[in-house]
């Protein structure tokens, strides 16, 4: 079998823990049952020895395909890693749910993506990257006694993703430990307000109403003191045609959503701006994973 994931941006701003959405960037994973286990990795990871000795994606296939083959096979598993590692772009997620969806596959065993969702909810505890991950598209999402439920809405071809990737990563856990344990009701009030519009105008595709809803006071100025270029990137973003110009899951890169008319002038000014980073234009990915 063959599975592709895509690279999700999550929280989008003021949807923390809640909001994301899919970008047709990809890892693929190719399974074949072999004599003895065997990783191979193409791309991000190609350079790290532990991967192919300490694998996360392999770990959760194993226990679940033990789980419900009720028997150990050996498998060869060749990685073609394209989504970068601790950027904001969803990598964890992409291999929980890889993995996952790749163990019921191979064990033959049919089950829907909303199960497959709540079982990615073990590994981890909030939505809003592995929704995207599994149904594509933009989801908001909310955990009811350890279930999740989410809404997505398709993505049309005439808006883009510019994605700025710096040259440096950003640990989530690392910046998680930046937030203050309590906010004032002035700044919740503020995001919740936005989180309920944004989501109103992504579902009626309202996309100018993104320049207005897609502010934050919980988390994004924190996490982006510790790489000030980033409040250049919004800024330079924001003023260059961007609908909406947010820092992607803890970072350190950065997602901005476009026109297609105005994406590669867009994302010339970045480059031209930012020249150490990386910038690329994407298409919104509108399945989530695939298996072929």
């Amino acid at each position: 079998m063959r599975i592709r994931i895509p690279a999700t941006s999550a929280n989008l701003g003021p949807g923390f823990d809640s909001l994301g959405l899919a970008i047709s960037l990809y890892n693929y994973v190719t399974i074949i049952p072999y004599t003895c286990q065997s990783i191979s990795i193409k791309g991000y990871g190609s350079d790290k020895p532990r991967l192919k000795t300490n694998n996360v994606f392999v770990s959760i296939f194993r226990e679940i395909y033990q789980e419900l083959a009720r028997k150990k096979e050996n498998f060869r598993f060749e990685f073609e890693n394209n989504i970068p590692f601790s950027r904001g772009l969803g990598s964890s997620s992409a291999v929980i749910v890889g993995a996952i969806a790749s163990a019921y596959h191979m064990a033959d065993v049919e089950i829907s993506k909303e199960i497959i969702l709540n079982r990615a909810l073990v590994y981890e505890n909030h939505p809003d990257n592995i929704a995207p991950a599994v149904y594509g598209g933009f989801t908001t999402s909310i955990v009811v006694d350890n279930i999740v439920k989410t809404l997505k809405k398709e993505l049309p071809k005439n808006l883009k993703v510019v994605m700025v990737i710096p040259d440096r990563s950003m640990s989530t856990a690392h910046s998680r430990t930046q937030l203050p344990k309590s906010y004032y009701m002035s700044d919740v009030t503020f995001n919740s307000s936005r989180v309920g519009l944004m989501s109103a105008a992504f579902f009626s595709e309202d996309w100018e109403m993104l320049k207005y809803a897609s502010w934050d006071r919980i988390h994004e100025n924190r996490r982006m003191k510790k790489m000030k270029e980033l409040f250049g990137v919004r800024k330079i973003a924001l003023q260059n045609g961007a609908l909406m110009s947010t820092l992607s899951g803890s970072g350190s890169s950065f997602f901005s959503l476009s026109y297609e008319k105005d994406a590669e002038s867009l994302a010339n000014k970045l480059k031209k701006s930012f020249p150490n980073f990386k910038v690329e234009v994407y298409d919104f990915d509108n399945i989530g994973f695939e298996i072929t």
